[in-house]
């Protein structure tokens, strides 16, 4: 027996649909975003009017960083503690909105310690305080997740927290809100998007109403994100944000896989944006899985359905991106590497990789990583 759950009460899509707000039922609204785009792109400033003028308080709590620490989100729920919030709403990018998640989640738990949550792996199931999510990049499907990813400086990792109570109670996807993506920001998120769907789609836990989603996220963003890289365009930037989101419902009922694992790793440690480590070991760890049979068969369905070798599509994609070919092109130096190379396989090791397709052991690891260090095919 499987339960599926692919979101919360809503989701509401098109253009404009932030205008949704006007119908949804609160009194005091925290808001909690990330650095300037939210502010810069007007989309925070039209947020708050539309709340003000329906007679809604609200409390911005600003400045979430990416890979988001959990003494940020312990501060933003001493605040809600101040404000008291009946709705919190996660505006921007992933970081912004999985703080926000954890904070509507842990304001209404305040008898347990969200850092031993985390570490232990066990959360709070029930939410009373409204959770609104509203994407302004087009990558992670926080807005339609259970998942929750914090980092924790002292482990040099990122942890993902997973809960029912963590799923938004509505998701708007406003694909207006998209358009001052930076380039970077367009290719990187997007990517991370690909991957929750090719790694959901080779998970064994893969079920038919999951396969449905993820094979058609897979095609419609090979289809899609290259135009929204390039020009921009509304139709384009519609069409990812939807995509992705289509693959968050997927992967949220199935699981990721060993690339989820080192990106935690990776931006543990180094602070890296999560997307860009993801799109660069997307391929190498493709060629590691297509070891398995089962996997190999599934790559083989998804070249048919996007007209070429799939891994080889996969490096195509990540070049006319932009994305960088090896780790060592992110600026780590070789020294860094090697020093820090044990914590990186161990940490490597833990997650999303103990799913993987097929078991990792540390030497597969090792290899692994020096392989997408350096650049170099896996065999």
């Amino acid at each position: 027996m499987k339960e599926l759950r692919f979101h919360g009460k809503v989701i509401v899509t098109g253009s404009g649909s932030i205008q949704h707000l006007k119908n949804v039922d609160m009194q005091r609204a925290f808001i909690v975003t990330g650095g300037n785009s939210v502010f810069a792109n007007g989309s925070y400033a039209a947020i708050q009017s539309i709340l003000e003028q329906k007679g809604c308080a609200v409390c911005l709590f600003s400045g979430i960083p990416k890979n988001p620490p959990v003494e940020t989100v312990i501060e933003g729920i001493a605040k809600m503690r101040e404000f008291r919030p009946d709705t919190v709403i996660g505006l921007g990018g992933g970081s912004a909105i999985d703080a926000a998640k954890a904070m509507a989640l842990f304001y209404d738990h305040p008898e347990l310690d969200i850092i031993d949550s985390f570490k232990k792996g066990i959360f709070p199931q029930t939410r009373t305080t409204q959770l609104i999510a509203i994407p302004g990049t087009s990558g992670t499907a926080t807005e339609v997740t259970p998942f929750s990813v914090l980092t924790f400086r002292d482990l040099d990792i990122k942890i993902g927290g997973k809960a029912v109570g963590l799923i938004a109670d509505i998701a708007i996807l406003d694909a207006d809100l998209t358009l001052s993506m930076p380039k970077n920001v367009v290719a990187e998120t997007g990517m991370d998007a690909m991957t929750h769907a090719v790694e959901c789609y080779i998970h064994p836990g893969l079920d038919d109403f999951t396969q449905v989603l993820a094979a058609g996220a897979i095609e419609g963003l090979f289809n899609y994100l290259p135009e929204s890289y390039a020009t921009g365009s509304l139709a384009a930037r519609e069409k990812v944000h939807n995509y992705q989101s289509i693959a968050g419902c997927a992967f949220s009922n199935v699981g990721t896989g060993m690339d989820h694992g080192i990106a935690h790793a990776f931006g543990g440690k180094f602070d890296y944006a999560h997307g860009l480590l993801i799109a660069i070991a997307l391929p190498y760890v493709l060629q590691f899985n297509s070891r398995d049979p089962v996997v190999k068969e599934k790559l083989a369905y998804l070249s048919r359905r996007v007209g070429k070798d799939f891994i080889q599509g996969i490096k195509e994609l990540n070049k006319e991106l932009n994305i960088p070919r090896a780790f060592k092109d992110l600026g780590l130096s070789r020294v860094e590497f090697a020093a820090n190379f044990d914590l990186l396989v161990k940490n490597s090791l833990k997650g999303a990789t103990r799913f993987n397709p097929i078991p990792v052991s540390t030497e597969d690891m090792q290899y692994i990583l020096t392989c997408l260090y350096e650049g170099k095919d896996i065999e």
